[in-house]
């Protein structure tokens, strides 16, 4: 095998194990800089990233996720209504036989919510100020290996 196309099979191995997350920002909120933020940040950490914008439903989620084929969600959201919304992007996961997703939130979450979080399928909270590479780091630690491309 020749020089060029051992380095095209090597480019095709790393773009086949790229890790796909899928960021949203669910419900009535309507502030997306932390979002954009992270998907910066994980884009630069050589994932692909994938943003459906602002005010999405728990089904639009949903269905972005399944036609990205994403390996991870990662929802925003600082609107206060995390136990309502979130619990109902877990649930609709696995209506539809989806149970090897990761499901992570970033946003401001009261600490007393985290556990019922938790309970409804969310991975991981990560709150204002949690250093960037930590979010990296938990995702490429706990992502499913079978689903990473």
């Amino acid at each position: 095998m020749e020089f060029g196309e051992r380095n095209a099979c090597l480019l095709e191995e790393l773009i086949m194990k790229r890790i796909k997350v899928l960021v949203a920002k669910p419900g009535l909120d309507g502030h997306d800089r932390g979002a954009k933020v992270i998907c910066r940040a994980l884009r630069d950490a050589g994932m692909e990233v994938v943003y459906s914008g602002l005010e999405q439903t728990p089904e639009q989620i949903v269905n972005a996720a399944i036609q990205e084929d994403a390996d991870v969600i990662g929802l925003s959201i600082l609107s206060g209504a995390h136990r309502a919304i979130l619990p109902t992007v877990t649930k609709l996961l696995s209506e539809k036989g989806i149970t090897d997703v990761l499901v992570i939130v970033g946003g401001i979450i009261p600490t007393d919510d985290h556990l019922f979080l938790k309970q409804h399928g969310i991975a991981a909270i990560f709150g204002p100020g949690t250093p960037l590479k930590n979010a990296v780091e938990y995702i490429r630690e706990n992502v499913s290996k079978d689903r990473v491309h």
